[in-house]
């Protein structure tokens, strides 16, 4: 079938690197990609090491990985060429809201003639709560909100960052609807105002070119757990490196002290480097796991990736547009992430009918369902998914879904 419609496409031969690829369609990779086989390997090393070395594998390499004392800056090293990145300004963290923590406490907000943050109603609200919460009193928070519920008006974002602004903390892409937000623009006015600006990657690093040198952002902050097919608990923190001296983390932990093995409890002298805002000890198999994703992103580079999730998404918008549904993504190529999120009557229930025919996608209340194609896609799984849309509507094989609203992603 796939021959039906897929042109000659070489992406498509990692297919195999990819146990779930053979029993289901998976069009999810923007909530979870796809885990890599090689990821049992390495998690056989994980224990391997563990298992023959013990204690001593804090500071001994094992294999071809590094010890388990450097691997928050290792595998940090490896994620920072696909987001434009110098070696050592990358360091991993747990998950969004410890890196975004660490950095709020490690702001100055002590001018008060700076106190406002900006963010956006369509940021993925755990953002916004680990940033705000951290907020001393006299700060306050601005929300620029949707017009259309797809995307955030340029010229809205930008008039909201003034001379006021301390903080612009914003998705580089939205997770309704995959708008890329005009991170060159947001980063260009801030700094024209003295402002900060802390991105979201989790939607952007592996399905869309991202350098944030040339952005010249200050911090940005992203995962492994969607298109880097990297898993849970891989969170990469980027912090442009004239402004490193100026972060004094009040939530923090021996892994950031200069001498962590002097145990001082009377001075914490913090590191130079980016483990400055490390904290406590990493959840080191994680780290382990996610690297046969980012290995192979790598590899396909994030050019082509990107090519082909073009051409893609454009498929299924003009698929929905046939079928009569609205598309809640946007149109342009170029405001356009991995994502297109279409809307039909009785969405969530149609949803939950495809999860039934093993078509893997997820449903976002006040959107509609994402279907998100990744580089292991085939064309001829887009045409079968909405043919299915078109065949439970006509059916009625939505109707006992209709009432169940439990969580399910």
């Amino acid at each position: 079938m796939a021959q039906a419609f897929d042109p000659v496409d070489p992406l498509l031969a990692w297919r195999e690197e990819f146990p779930i690829l053979a029993t289901c369609t998976y069009l999810i990779s923007n909530s979870l990609g796809a885990m890599p086989r090689a990821v049992y390997e390495s998690l056989r090393q994980y224990a391997d090491a563990w298992a023959t070395l013990g204690v001593r594998v804090w500071g001994t390499a094992h294999e071809d990985r590094p010890t388990w004392w450097d691997l928050k800056r290792a595998v940090g090293d490896k994620i920072a060429p696909l987001m434009g990145a110098a070696p050592g300004t990358v360091l991993m963290q747990e998950n969004a809201s410890i890196a975004n923590s660490i950095l709020s406490s490690a702001l100055d907000f002590s001018d008060q003639r700076r106190d406002k943050v900006v963010v956006c109603d369509q940021d993925f609200p755990s953002d916004v709560y680990s940033v705000t919460r951290m907020l001393p009193p006299h700060m306050r928070v601005e929300v620029v909100r949707s017009r259309d519920g797809i995307g955030i008006e340029t010229d809205d974002l930008l008039a909201a960052i003034d001379e006021r602004t301390r903080l612009v903390s914003l998705s580089h892409v939205l997770f309704r609807s995959a708008y890329v937000v005009p991170a060159a623009e947001i980063v260009q006015k801030a700094h024209q105002v003295g402002a900060q600006v802390l991105l979201n990657g989790y939607h952007s690093v592996g399905v869309i070119p991202v350098d944030v040198a040339a952005l010249n952002v200050d911090f940005y902050v992203g995962g492994t757990l969607k298109w880097l097919c990297g898993g849970p608990g891989g969170v990469f923190m980027y912090v442009r490196p004239d402004l490193l001296p100026t972060l004094h983390p009040k939530m923090t932990g021996w892994f950031a002290h200069q001498r962590p093995f002097a145990f001082d409890l009377e001075q914490f002298d913090l590191r130079d480097d980016a483990y400055r805002l490390a904290n406590g000890t990493p959840a080191i198999p994680a780290l382990y796991a996610v690297q046969p994703g980012v290995e192979i992103i790598t590899q396909v580079g994030v050019e082509a990736i990107r090519a082909k999730s073009l051409r893609q998404t454009r498929l299924l918008i003009a698929l929905a547009d046939a079928g009569g549904y609205a598309v809640h993504s946007p149109r342009q190529d170029d405001r356009r992430a991995g994502t297109v999120t279409v809307n039909m009557p009785e969405a969530y229930a149609v949803s939950r009918a495809l999860l039934a025919r093993q078509f893997v996608i997820d449903y976002r209340e006040g959107a509609g369902i994402r279907i998100a194609p990744h580089f292991y896609t085939t064309d001829a799984e887009i045409h079968a998914v909405m043919a299915a849309i078109a065949d439970i509507l006509a059916d009625g094989s939505w109707k006992p879904f209709s009432k169940d609203r439990a969580f399910v992603t």
